[in-house]
């Protein structure tokens, strides 16, 4: 399941064929909630959490692929550049590339419910293609892990580039002093179970400004993963303050993990300059907290990359077609 980014355009230009990515632009929803745990199982350690993403990762190097696949659920989600893959393409995928050298940094955990947990890491890979070497490269991670019968699966992964942060803008003479709004902000709409409507309820308040009610839809232990850094929640709030006005959002994908937690991913882009041309892939999971659905991880800046076309036939598949 897990490669590096730079590594996918090879990688899927292999697996392709027997397995496309799943772009669907439409509200399509996938449930994964089949068979789910006793409501008293025990709630996981980070360093357990820890583990079982590292394990992933080893099935891989070790091109144990029965245990690989035997790892991710049936419902699962992988975002890459170019495209969303389900299982059959995830697996698929991995029997193309193998790492060969894996280094974790920056862990961060969130033990979501009984049954769910996400991590949050920095992954240093270099490995094989088709048995020709790649060089090291370096992502940010995001993953998520249901509880099925006992058994924690995979159900969501996606990476970014890593990126130097911005430096701040350099201010001339006096600061500018924030005006107050001549009326308290509007509260936000109401969320619910359907992650999609959830996510374009928050870009509707990007649009308007309304960074307050914004602010009151995120958990208290939020995290926001982008290609400059991860952000708690008071640093995503304060980064949310974009003109968002021009922003197209499409491709829009969903999965239930349980009937307390769901995921969403889409296709964000924007004209301003520097945006990648074709966009970017955003995904966000959504928690019921005391009867309220609130935003718990936020993962964009996936680059969006179109599939390279199929090589053209062979002059012995042409003359086997007459």
């Amino acid at each position: 399941m897990k490669k590096t980014l730079t590594l996918m355009s090879a990688l899927i230009l292999a697996a392709a064929c027997a397995a496309p990515p799943i772009n669907h632009d439409g509200a399509g929803n996938t449930n994964l909630n089949a068979n789910r745990s006793p409501d008293n199982a025990p709630t996981i350690t980070e360093a357990k959490a820890i583990a079982i993403e590292k394990g992933i990762w080893e099935a891989s190097k070790n091109k144990d692929y029965a245990a690989f696949e035997g790892m991710l659920a049936d419902g699962s989600l992988e975002i890459f550049p170019e495209g969303v893959m389900d299982k059959a393409a995830t697996v698929a995928g991995a029997k193309q590339f193998a790492p060969t050298e894996l280094s974790f940094s920056d862990w961060k955990f969130l033990a979501i419910d009984k049954n769910l947990f996400a991590v949050v890491y920095t992954v240093g890979v270099k490995g094989k293609f088709m048995g020709q070497d790649v060089p090291l490269q370096s992502s940010r991670a995001s993953a998520a892990w249901v509880n099925r019968g006992g058994k924690w699966l995979s159900v969501f992964h996606q990476e970014c580039p890593i990126m130097r942060p911005a430096p701040p803008p350099a201010t001339k003479g006096e600061p500018t002093k924030a005006t107050s709004p001549a009326a308290s902000p509007a509260a936000p709409p109401a969320t619910g179970p359907d992650p999609i409507a959830n996510e374009k309820i928050v870009w509707d308040l990007f649009r308007s400004k309304n960074y307050h009610a914004f602010a009151a839809l995120l958990a208290p232990d939020f995290l926001e993963v982008e290609p400059d850094g991860v952000y708690n929640r008071d640093r995503a709030i304060k980064v949310a303050h974009f003109d968002a006005s021009k922003v197209v959002l499409s491709d829009w994908r969903s999965a239930s993990f349980d009937e307390d937690a769901g995921l969403v991913t889409y296709t964000v882009k924007d004209p301003v300059p520097g945006f990648p041309p074709l966009g970017q892939r955003h995904s966000s999971i959504w928690v019921k907290r005391d009867g309220k659905w609130l935003g718990q991880l936020h993962m964009g800046g996936t680059p969006v990359r179109q599939l390279p076309p199929p090589p053209p036939p062979t002059p012995a598949a042409k003359a086997s077609v007459k």
